[in-house]
């Protein structure tokens, strides 16, 4: 059975703070594991356009200038894999990562094409600088590409393992990089998902549970209109 955001009480805990931007898929899937794990949080939202990220006392938190950035106290992490491994480690409610040891390694197969192959091929400083040098037209050109690439990767990786989720009928790490990466490349990107079978199911599947729904970019308080 999914897991959900009523899943399990919200733990007591000193309030955890991520620094996000809307329409950052690292960050959304930060968002769906703080949801899945019952998590609460405060929203600090970093304007990737306005460059509130080159700020330095952002510069401080994240290295790179790069969101989401996560902080447990006096503990400050800047990449969502390794917010997401801490919170799996530190919070052990509706485990991210399945038992079964072929299904884990799968899970981190699956988000390492979309964190490794896919996502840094398409985000924001990328696409300007193809803007800049070549076209408009070329920085979508470029990104589809990619992502049907990777695309064609997890449909052929995940085949064997895929039920109503990415590997079974729980949600797991996986799914929380799939989620906003096929969600981007059909609204954002206009990719062709006919191609795309399983993903086209599991994008179905993830938009009818509320922690996915609640991390949704247009349901975040620095939503831009638009």
């Amino acid at each position: 059975m999914a897991k959900n955001v009523g899943d399990s009480k919200l733990q007591e805990q000193p309030k955890l703070k991520l620094y996000s931007y809307w329409r950052s898929s690292c960050s959304w899937r930060v968002r769906i594991a703080l949801n899945l794990k019952g998590l609460k949080y405060e929203y600090k939202a970093v304007n990737l356009l306005k460059g509130e990220q080159f700020s330095s006392d952002f510069s401080k938190l994240s290295p790179l200038n790069y969101v989401p950035v996560l902080v447990d106290e006096d503990i400050v992490i800047a990449d969502s894999f390794a917010i997401l491994m801490y919170l799996e480690e530190k919070y052990h409610q509706n485990p991210l990562l399945p038992q079964d040891l072929h299904k884990r390694a799968i899970n981190f197969q699956a988000a390492n094409i979309v964190s490794s192959s896919i996502q840094p091929l398409q985000n924001l400083s990328v696409l300007k600088y193809i803007e800049e040098k070549v076209s408009s037209d070329e920085k979508f050109a470029w990104a589809q590409r990619h992502i049907g690439k990777g695309f064609a990767a997890l449909e052929q990786l995940l085949k064997g393992f895929a039920g109503r989720y990415a590997t079974g009928d729980e949600v797991f790490l996986a799914d929380l990089f799939l989620a906003p990466q096929i969600h981007g490349a059909i609204t954002r990107f206009k990719l062709d998902m006919t191609q795309f079978p399983l993903l086209s199911k599991l994008h179905e599947a993830y938009g009818e549970l509320p922690a996915f729904q609640a991390a949704m970019p247009e349901k975040q308080p620095d939503r831009v209109e638009g």
